[in-house]
């Protein structure tokens, strides 16, 4: 059966501007499900995955690209993460008390946003995300122009069970046939519904919103919810804490138990384990 969840690319032929577009359906539901998210607070998380699939596009070798956000507001943490193999997982952590159903600048309050690209083979960068629009989608903007002069838009929307997205960028260069084609593509790309974005397939919606240019669509791929821990991964968390708090905990606990907060994979230590893990061998 084909993938309910999807992501395409395409490009405006003989122009500089290119675009992708994802509908996250099954994972969207795998992820939210994962803790009781008040609405308002399940949507931003929504437009967050889609919108790190959108920027994982960009992505010219093997590794990761999260969006994280920490703030003051009743939203305390949010994050998106999406592999170059289009492998997703997200959160967010919230004051189930204090949240209402304001804009991401209203829940956030007072923090920071940042987006993280991390390859499997070479230097980690972090670059961050201005606070200045009320949305997600205003924010992501505003980055890319300033910290990758890249003119982009984000059109970012999601309901309870499904989140999607579409994203164009002008590329550099000076080959540009057509000057208003850019403002004329966002004006067409501005007038998207939700409904629009968040039922229609790519290449219907594609021909709603841009009918009069030429339009060259990929072929699509598959988009999931994977979550990336393991066991090694959280012994090597154990080895960041350090030697003494280990043992600390053992002597206080008996064990070390630990829940990765993505997919709520249990994880437990013993002695042993833990012996092994900073000598190399098995002392008990």
């Amino acid at each position: 059966m084909a993938s309910r969840d999807q992501f395409q690319r395409f490009i405006f032929e003989d122009s500089q501007v290119r675009g992708a577009w994802v509908r996250l359906n099954d994972s969207y539901s795998e992820i939210g499900n994962q803790a009781p998210y008040p609405a308002s607070v399940r949507r931003i998380l929504g437009e967050s995955l889609a919108a790190s699939v959108l920027m994982s596009s960009t992505l010219k070798f093997e590794g990761n690209l999260s969006l994280q956000a920490q703030g003051k507001g009743p939203l305390r943490t949010l994050m998106a993460e999406c592999s170059h193999d289009r492998f997703i997982r997200g959160l967010a952590r919230y004051d189930e008390h204090a949240v209402t159903e304001d804009s991401l600048d209203t829940l956030l309050g007072e923090g920071s946003m940042a987006i993280t690209i991390s390859p499997d083979k070479g230097q980690r960068y972090q670059g961050v995300v201005p606070r200045e629009e009320e949305n997600l989608a205003g924010c992501l903007e505003e980055y890319f122009e300033r910290s990758e002069q890249i003119p982009t838009s984000f059109f970012l929307f999601a309901d309870d069970n499904c989140s999607a997205g579409l994203m164009l960028q002008k590329m550099p260069g000076n080959t540009e046939q057509d000057s208003d084609l850019w403002d004329r593509l966002n004006h067409l790309a501005s007038t998207v519904e939700a409904d629009e974005l968040l039922s229609l397939d790519s290449e219907t919606l594609l021909h709603r919103l841009f009918h009069e240019e030429t339009v060259r669509l990929f072929d699509a791929e598959p988009v999931a919810f994977r979550c990336s821990c393991s066991r090694e991964r959280t012994l090597g968390a154990l080895e960041a804490i350090g030697q003494e708090e280990c043992y600390s905990i053992l002597d206080e606990q008996g064990s070390i138990e630990m829940d990765c907060q993505f997919c709520h994979q249990h994880y437990r230590f013993d002695r042993n384990d833990i012996d092994h893990l900073f000598t190399g061998h098995t002392l008990h």
